[in-house]
């Protein structure tokens, strides 16, 4: 039986506060400093990269780039990555393009860059690729994009490509096999873990935003969080939702440390 009747009387709130369907914004320096500069790369027509930690929202980032980037001058295609071959994950993305997904390897290279000058040309719009966990491309993949990019003997710039994946993409672009990828990149962005300030914050901040008017973990309970989550995003929705979970089965207001130490437990046994 649903708890959550309860939560909302106990704690004030209208949704759950620590749940990823649940989608809200949080302003952070280090973030928005990464969307802007993906933002401006993209209308300057280059490709970038975005080299992020697991928990650290870099699907959220690449949410708001999408968000940013006005449909009427833009088409974003969205394509998470797997250990495919060149013709796979060229497959993938003309799935995502509506392109033809069929023939062979250099075909499919080829009816995607039709596809892509179409868009620019005939609809008007730029087209840009995303690809997520980028970190799990093939070599020759990664390479493919290079030769996917290349529009009129490298004369025109028609595609963007957003490369976004954890910190083994930013190592595998410093390898000497991928500096010609890295050097198409006329920016790499990061982001990183919360420090306990804004942990602290993006606690509140996923409260109010649920409709709480005070935020129902003390002092210590925060500080566990972080303790425990050492400021991942991911990690502080999940024990700070189970944490609440938990108080309001014991009844109480507040969410305290052992709160946060029993969630731990259930979460990570």
């Amino acid at each position: 039986m649903s708890t959550m009747p309860d939560m909302r009387s106990r704690f004030g709130f209208h949704s759950q506060p620590f749940t990823r369907e649940f989608a809200t914004r949080f302003s952070l320096d280090f973030f928005d400093e990464a969307l802007t500069a993906l933002v401006r790369a993209v209308e300057q027509r280059g490709s970038v990269a975005l080299v992020a930690p697991a928990g650290t929202g870099k699907t959220a980032l690449l949410r708001a780039l999408v968000a940013a980037l006005p449909e009427a001058r833009y088409r974003c295609h969205y394509v998470k990555v797997t250990g495919l071959s060149k013709r796979d994950m060229c497959r993938e993305i003309a799935q995502s393009c509506g392109a033809q997904p069929a023939g062979s390897y250099p075909v499919l290279v080829r009816r995607l860059q039709e596809r892509f000058e179409s868009a620019a040309a005939q609809d008007g719009v730029r087209p840009v690729l995303i690809l997520d966990e980028a970190q799990d491309l093939r070599a020759d993949v990664l390479d493919m994009l290079r030769i996917l990019t290349n529009f009129e003997m490298d004369s025109r710039l028609v595609l963007s490509v957003v490369l976004a994946g954890q910190p083994l993409l930013g190592q595998m672009l410093r390898r000497g096999p991928h500096e010609a990828i890295a050097r198409r990149l006329c920016h790499v962005a990061s982001l990183r873990l919360l420090s306990r300030e804004e942990s602290q914050r993006y606690i509140a901040h996923r409260c109010a935003i649920a409709g709480a008017t005070a935020v129902p973990f003390d002092p210590a309970a925060q500080d566990a969080i972080f303790e425990l989550t050492h400021g991942n995003l991911r990690a502080i929705d999940q024990i700070a939702g189970k944490a609440i979970e938990i108080a309001n089965d014991s009844g109480v207001t507040v969410v305290d440390a052992n709160h946060v130490v029993q969630a731990r437990r259930v979460l990570y046994p």
